[in-house]
């Protein structure tokens, strides 16, 4: 008797004997209480699928029977990517990568797939390839000195191949570069497309869930930066991670979702001849080092970025403008927050801006959005605006606010510990305990920094 999809059937668990209505003992092999209730799903995933189409019924299960389990982590043998990630890949878990052509996805992943195989032992990892060849993925393995002799390498594009692969090897940890390249015959012959995108992807998310593996999709972009293809897909898995570029060498590494650990954490990366690698030191890229002191405009700033703090510096300008109204040109720092502190300054201090067009930089290219920056921002406006550097060694840290009040931030000593680590002689900011000097309004803060100049 054919299965109507979506029908209900009764299987033996001993001989897989199927029959509509439930019996007490198997009429096939004699087995007592072993049927069970299924339901005919072709659109199943593959593991679950059995090859008569039926897949086991699921049903609720109480919140109190749940056993709380630590899902475990790989760790990836790169500092920066474990730290984005929350402490390694956890197990069971897909993740999404993303990020401009040429940016350094498929060489961060295979640095990791070099690390995860020196460290595994027996492990295995599978690395499949729809836009390269294998010799071009060895070329670049060997350009970059990496042993990845014992790397499985599928160059396809065809899902069943993928799976096929992934039966057959159990391999700890899949990369896959990129999922917009692979089809499955079942979603169509054009790979790419939404239903392609959405099919191929949870087929391989529905394999890496029932086993100790971690899976890496690499993915494209569009050209304002946002992942291509169906919102659905970054639902689907349980991280996504953003590469972005600064300058020629600087890779930023943020997670814009992340089911095991925080979206806050930065990964800082420079690209050389030897691949990527990791900045133990990030206020080196961030913080210029001038032997003829620091020049009128600039003001540096602690600046925590998940876990750790690190010293960045914002540089300002101020020129008259061309035309009847002011503009604001920052890529690094939002505008509208630059505009709202030289609005501040011109209330409350009675330094005009409202003529000006005002330039705002941020060394390194890292982008700054915490409030923290506030009082750093409006020194460096200040100081381009009268031409008066500030003085050497000093941070300047704390929140502004529109009545011109420095409001007090998080994690001030930490902020403090960090300067004093790098040298800075002197941190201005608001409400401090005996770690740094303290003001409690714009006007305060002027003084301590210009004597009052204007």
């Amino acid at each position: 008797m054919a299965k109507k999809k979506g029908s209900i059937v009764y299987k033996c668990s001993e001989c897989s004997y199927t029959q509509p209505g439930w019996l007490g003992r198997c009429p096939e092999c004699g087995a007592w209480n072993t049927m069970e209730e299924c339901i005919v799903d072709p659109n199943a995933a593959g593991f679950q699928k059995k090859s008569d189409g039926t897949v086991a019924k699921v049903r609720p299960v109480p919140m109190s029977k749940i056993s709380m389990q630590d899902e475990g982590r790989i760790p990836t043998g790169n500092v920066e990517l474990d730290r984005v990630l929350g402490g390694g890949a956890t197990k069971r878990s897909a993740i999404l990568v993303g990020g401009e052509p040429g940016i350094g996805k498929s060489t961060l992943l295979i640095q990791c797939a070099a690390a995860v195989l020196a460290s595994s032992g027996n492990g295995r990892v599978l690395y499949v390839s729809g836009e390269e060849s294998a010799s071009q993925v060895k070329g670049r393995a060997v350009r970059l000195g990496l042993d990845v002799d014992r790397l499985e390498i599928l160059c396809t594009l065809r899902l069943e191949d993928v799976l096929d692969a992934l039966t057959s090897l159990s391999p700890l940890m899949v990369i896959v570069d990129s999922i917009q390249t692979v089809y499955s015959v079942e979603a169509g012959m054009i790979p790419g497309t939404v239903n392609q995108l959405k099919y191929c992807a949870n087929e391989l998310i529905s394999w890496v869930k029932e086993r100790d593996s971690v899976l890496f999709m690499t993915c494209h972009v569009t050209k304002d930066g946002a992942i291509a293809g169906p919102k659905s897909l970054e639902h689907m898995v349980d991280t996504v991670l953003s590469f972005e570029r600064s300058g020629d060498e600087v890779r930023f590494l943020r997670a814009q979702k992340n089911r095991f650990g925080s979206v806050d954490e930065l990964g800082i990366f420079q690209m050389d001849s030897d691949g990527l690698k990791c900045v133990a030191d990030p206020s080196s890229l961030f913080v210029t080092r001038r032997k003829s002191g620091t020049p009128a405009g600039v003001a540096c700033v602690p600046v925590f970025e998940g876990s750790r703090v690190f010293v960045v510096e914002i540089q300002a300008l101020t020129v008259p403008s061309k035309a009847s109204i002011s503009r604001v040109y920052s890529d690094r720092v939002d505008s509208a927050r630059v505009s709202r502190v030289a609005a501040v300054l011109e209330k409350r201090v009675g330094l005009k801006f409202s003529d000006q067009d005002l330039y705002i930089n941020v060394a390194g290219g890292v982008r700054l959005t915490e409030s923290a920056i506030d009082a750093a921002l409006a020194a460096a406006l200040y100081s381009a605006r009268t031409d008066v550097p500030l003085p050497e060694g000093t941070l300047v840290v704390g929140e502004l606010s529109l009545a011109g009040e420095i409001r007090p931030v998080t994690k001030l000593r930490q902020r403090v510990k960090t300067a004093r680590e790098l040298s800075f002689s002197r941190v201005i900011g608001p409400s401090f305990e005996n770690t740094g000097e303290s003001v409690e309004s714009l006007g305060e803060l002027v003084a301590a920094l210009f004597g009052g100049k204007k």
